[in-house]
């Protein structure tokens, strides 16, 4: 297992230096096993230029010099039963587990095809169907459900679904079902046009010995695996496959693994690419308290792995394993691949390392002289060799979305369709009847909520004012479709934010006067205490008071960028914003550009309570007329800031005006994409209930409910206001469509009087026991939903030379995951 050291020296194979055979292996020479295991042990200022060299000549062979590529895909958890007891692995459950967490033991095909179609809407053209392994054959649950729902068999319930969602949808299935017979690949091939599983290690010491990571876990066999990627090279299926770096391995098993790995490919030409993974610690399991793998050993494992499987093999890392800093240098390691990214959702296998925004992984990429495509899940030279690699059945599907070089076309999946991928859905041309929730619900707010999950714009106004109104057993049924909907896209951790506010009113550039007054000096000074005790963000919001310069707000900022050179700076509301614009003479665009240049980061979308003037004259007069305030959000996303968004309910506001709200919300963030996240806020003082004698607490999970089922597909993040709320219906509300707690809201120890909501504080273990006792994964989080990155060592123990840049690189402890 790592201990976060750099690997041992091994004298290079033969009597050769290592620069020896890194001249021999770019040559064209295929290091041994023992030339391997000496290679994974040599400096990585010499590995990563040949890497490098060897990646660059594959790709201009392949005829897409400098490109990297990705897929973009939708997750699909089919289920998290699993026979296997992997000491690092926190996706399966047990049915108690499922029980308490209200899940089912398999996702109904009308959960698949609610999250495939949002992902079909986001241009994703991959569903990867990813399960553990025959947990029939250890779960009488299992084997219960696929009775009673007609299936053989786990396979055959995942050939079913992937018939279905290419029929559906037009997207391709890669499916990920874990160890497979040549029975059960010969039953995907013509669902799926590629499948994989990772080797993960060749390493019978970890198979066989108690303790280690494998032992106990029957599919996790070395030689069963290598059996299986065989015979899915000789059935003739395009196929991923990888190791994993860091979980107990030595040295020489890594390099017996990329070396078995190649001679299987040699065999049959069918691995398309080995995924390089670098092993991140979990909560919750056998190996929390283990090291996340030496980044030093991980990129000497991901360039010799360039070296043992040629310049034509395309390497594959995760790039959410990694810290946003370190990209560079995996691509200077010799990668070509990012894998799948989902637009939508989340990594149910590492749930606490969300995506990278794809814009956000094609600008890194960019920085470093790539160019970021999009491919499909059969790559490039399958795709053109498609008589060989791919099914007839799959023909049609696979070349409505390949583009002339074989990469993927800029089409939504499904809008070109044909009888052929509408064939997919059938055997023996009859549909196959599958027993769902949907069509044994009973009639009214049930099937509505299951509408509304699988297509939230199907519903029109009428019914979703119906949902808002949902009581007793109805509104249970709402939460739980709500909850679906919520567990299936962004997944299962609940995240906050460590942060405080600063409320700019109170800004006095001539000094304090009185309570809640600073001025530059003090906001420098808030600042740094507030990054001293753990924040990531200050949250800036206020309209100046009258007689303050409005260039006070752009040096505001500053002086917190002085204070917290490294925060978060998430300011100012469309009010705030259009007062600069109009008192400074800047304008809304002038004034937008000059808060980047001071150095806000994003910015809040409060500042309105109901998209309605109605609303607005009777409770709000003095917020932003409701078209002003669009165009100043709208101005801020097209200026690159993203945003907050929010909804004020429980006063003189109707049912129809909140869904009326919601919708206006969904179209924005249709143009702009700018919205990270949506608040529905119970306004102070408020407390009007839409239904006489419902809850409050009721009121607000139908609020969420809703929320979560209407912007589904749109905005991601459904934050619980737990100020508001209290702590323990903010528990409640988590199982209601929510998934976020917002901030800390620290007091901070200087002047705490200068933040709105001063005296209210969720310390960061409060907030871990409320996900705990939900069952769900806590995450901490930055302002826009990224990993909380560590700082890089002031004095990093190594750096790294590729392609004449030179790359600092975190010190190995810091990476563990927040």
């Amino acid at each position: 297992m790592s201990t976060g050291s750099a690997a041992p020296r091994v004298a290079p194979a033969r009597g050769t230096t290592i620069d020896d055979l890194l001249r021999r292996v770019r040559a064209g020479h295929r290091p041994d096993v023992d030339e391997t295991e000496a290679l994974l042990g040599a400096d990585l200022d010499a590995l990563l230029p040949t890497a490098a060299a060897l990646r660059d000549e594959g790709l201009e062979r392949a005829g897409r010099a400098r490109v990297i590529t990705y897929s973009r895909k939708v997750f699909v958890p089919l289920t998290t039963l699993c026979r296997d007891r992997c000491h690092y692995c926190v996706f399966v459950d047990t049915p108690g587990q499922l029980a308490l967490l209200r899940k089912p033991a398999y996702m109904s095909p009308e959960q698949v095809l609610t999250v495939v179609r949002q992902g079909q809407a986001l241009g994703c053209k991959e569903a990867l169907l990813t399960l553990g392994d025959r947990p029939e054959e250890r779960w009488p649950e299992a084997r219960v459900w696929l009775d009673e729902h007609g299936f053989a068999s786990t396979i055959d319930y995942v050939a079913h679904i992937a018939r279905l969602i290419t029929a559906e949808t037009g997207m391709l299935v890669h499916a990920n079902p874990g160890v497979m017979h040549p029975d059960e690949l010969a039953t995907l091939r013509p669902v799926s046009p590629s499948m994989g599983m990772m080797l993960e290690t060749t390493s019978r010491r970890l198979f066989e010995e108690p303790g280690q990571v494998h032992f106990g876990s029957p599919d996790k066999d070395p030689e069963l695996r290598l059996t299986v990627i065989d015979d899915a090279g000789a059935a003739g299926i395009p196929f991923t496959t990888g190791i994993l770096v860091g979980i107990g391995e030595t040295v020489r098993d890594r390099a017996e693994s990329l070396v078995a790995l190649r001679d299987s490919d040699d065999r049959h030409g069918h691995v398309q690419e080995v995924i390089v993974q670098n092993f991140r610690a979990k909560p919750r399991t056998a190996m929390q308290g283990a090291p996340d793998a030496d980044m030093a050993e991980y990129l000497a494992a991901v360039a010799v792995a360039r070296f043992v499987l040629g310049p034509d093999m395309r390497i594959q890392v995760p790039p959410n394993l990694s810290d946003p800093r370190e990209l560079g240098l995996l691509i200077a390691a010799g990668i070509d691949d990012w894998g799948g990214v989902s637009p939508l959702t989340a990594d149910h296998v590492n749930p606490e390392r969300p995506w990278p925004q794809i814009d956000e992984l094609a600008a890194s990429t960019a920085r470093h002289g790539y160019e970021l495509r999009e491919r499909l899940t059969a790559h490039p030279e399958y795709v053109h060799d498609a008589p060989r690699w791919i099914d007839p059945a799959l023909h049609a599907p696979v070349r409505a979305l390949a583009d002339a070089d074989g990469l993927a076309a800029d089409v939504i999946p499904g809008a070109a369709r044909t009888a052929a991928a509408a064939a997919t859905a059938t055997e023996g041309g009859t549909p196959r009847p599958v027993a769902s929730s949907a069509q044994t619900a009973d009639p009214g707010v049930r099937r509505l909520a299951e509408s509304a999950a699988a297509d939230p714009l199907a519903l029109d106004d009428a019914e979703w004012t119906r949902l808002l109104r949902a009581t007793g057993a109805e509104l249970d049924a709402l939460t739980v479709a709500a909850d679906d909907a919520r567990r299936y896209t962004v997944g299962e951790p609940v995240t906050l934010v460590r942060n405080r506010n600063l409320t700019s009113t109170g800004f006095r550039r001539a000094g304090r006067a009185g309570a809640g007054e600073f001025d530059l000096a003090d906001a420098e000074a808030i600042a740094a205490d507030a990054a001293g005790l753990g924040a990531t963000e200050i949250c800036v919001q206020g309209t100046l008071a009258e007689g303050e310069d409005p260039a006070g707000y752009l040096d505001l900022v500053r002086a917190v960028k002085r204070g917290a050179p490294g925060i978060h700076v998430h300011a100012f509301r469309p009010l705030d914003v259009r007062d600069l614009a109009d008192r400074g003479g800047w304008g809304l665009e002038g004034a937008l550009a000059a808060m980047r240049e001071a150095g806000v980061d994003t910015v809040p979308g409060t500042g309105v309570k109901v998209v309605s003037e109605r609303v607005r004259g009777l409770i709000a007069p003095g917020d932003l007329e409701i078209d002003r305030w669009v165009e100043g959000i709208t101005a801020a996303h097209r200026a690159g800031f993203r945003s907050t968004s929010v909804l004020f309910y429980g006063h003189v506001e109707t049912a129809e005006e909140r869904v009326a709200h919601l919708r206006t919300l969904r179209g924005i963030q249709a143009e702009t994409k700018g919205f990270a996240e949506f608040v529905p806020i119970p306004l102070p003082g408020g407390d009007v209930p839409l239904v006489e004698g419902r809850s409050p607490l009721d009121e607000h999970r139908a609020m969420v409910a809703v929320s979560r089922l209407l912007l589904s597909g749109a905005i991601p993040h459904v934050q619980i206001p737990w100020t508001r709320v209290g702590r323990e219906s903010a528990a409640v509300l988590l199982r209601s469509g929510g998934d976020d707690l917002g901030g800390t809201l620290f007091d901070g120890r200087v002047l705490p009087d200068t933040g709105i909501e001063q005296g209210l504080e969720l310390p960061v273990a409060a907030a871990e026991r409320i996900a705990r006792s939900l069952m769900r994964p806590f995450r901490l989080r930055t302002t826009d939903y990224g990993a909380v990155v560590p700082p890089i060592d002031p004095a990093p123990p190594y750096v790294v030379t590729g392609g004449g840049t030179t790359f600092p690189v975190a010190h190995p402890a810091a990476g563990a995951p927040a």
